[in-house]
């Protein structure tokens, strides 16, 4: 197969021997069913080591699978009755509570049940500034990242917030509940981000001089409360790469708790809590099924008045629980 900017090349780990082709993919493609992974690989879209795959083939350690999925022809999403939490609206603009799990627009495996999906059906007509699939949509969240979100109805809203974006004037602010309490009060990561030449769908910190696909990215961390074994950090972004936050704290030795892609292996028990409080944590953190990431302050100006707005959320309560959880255990140790 010739490689293009659709293709995606992965590793398996020792942790992963002798698990199946089609098991191995879904696990690292949860967006995509495993029927449709199936179909791919009979189809002749998955190589291992370098061969037309099958879909009970069982991988080794350092196995090499080369997925280059078929591009899908642009489908114009369709309105559907999903209830939203709007926090604003009016002809130009709206401001979306996204609620975890849902995504952000339309993409292969994900055609349905979006957030566009959503707001077609209770606005009835977004901009259609950029790709068919993503009307309306100015900026982004990962399906498991909450919280605020514009959504621009017109394109004449479109363009001007898609400007202030490009030129920062943009405000957004992230809640992150992390692993381990930082030093710092305040830092600034200036690290800029690329694809991880590994595995296709991570991001990673790049040196921009050997890798000339690396973008400029700047977070600015604050240390907002000490939990035990984890910290509450306000993360104000300066750039919007893919997954930024999520990258820069673990990138500074904080990743973000129930993070499955960048703090993965991370646990209570490192931080040397007995086995039945960690126990407790873990249960928290699966119940929450995703990172502890919410956008929770957005400032902006209106596109037509420039009246300045700000919005702010409140953390579902699946995250809510866990951060009132680890108050409870420092308050018992305290006493």
């Amino acid at each position: 197969m010739e490689a293009s900017s659709n293709s995606l090349l992965y590793h398996a780990t020792s942790t992963e021997e002798g698990v199946r082709l089609d098991v191995f993919l879904a696990q690292r493609l949860p967006d995509v069913s495993r029927a449709q992974i199936q179909r791919w690989i009979e189809a002749g879209y998955v190589e291992l080591n370098g061969k037309i795959a099958r879909p009970n083939m069982r991988l080794k350690a350092g196995d090499e699978v080369y997925l280059e999925p078929p591009t899908p022809p642009p489908v114009e999403p369709q309105p559907e009755a999903i209830p939203l939490q709007v926090l604003y609206e009016d002809e130009h603009l709206a401001v979306v509570n996204k609620p975890r799990g849902m995504v952000t627009h339309p993409a292969p495996g994900a055609e349905n049940g979006t957030l566009v999906n959503a707001a077609l059906a209770r606005f009835g007509s977004l901009s259609t500034i950029g790709a068919p699939e993503r009307p309306g949509i100015v900026h982004r969240l990962d399906k498991d990242t909450t919280g605020l979100i514009l959504i621009a109805r017109t394109d004449l809203a479109h363009r001007a917030l898609a400007e202030q974006i490009q030129q920062r004037l943009v405000e957004r602010r992230y809640l992150a509940l992390v692993w381990g309490v930082p030093r710092f009060q305040r830092a600034l990561v200036d690290a800029p981000i690329g694809r991880s030449e590994s595995d296709r769908t991570r991001m990673s910190v790049k040196a921009p001089l050997h890798d000339p696909s690396a973008r400029p990215a700047v977070t600015e961390f604050a240390l907002l409360e000490s939990l035990g074994v984890c910290a509450l950090l306000e993360a104000r972004l300066h750039t919007g790469r893919t997954h930024q936050v999520r990258v820069h704290a673990a990138y500074a030795g904080h990743p973000v708790v129930g993070d499955p892609v960048y703090g993965a292996g991370r646990s209570a028990t490192q931080y040397g809590w007995r086995k039945a409080d960690a126990r407790s944590l873990e249960e928290l953190i699966g119940r929450m099924g995703g990172q502890a990431l919410h956008a929770y302050r957005l400032t902006f100006a209106h596109p037509v008045t420039r009246q300045e707005m700000t919005f702010t959320c409140e953390p579902p309560e699946d995250m809510q629980a866990i951060i009132e959880w680890l108050r409870g255990k420092k308050e018992d140790a305290r006493e």
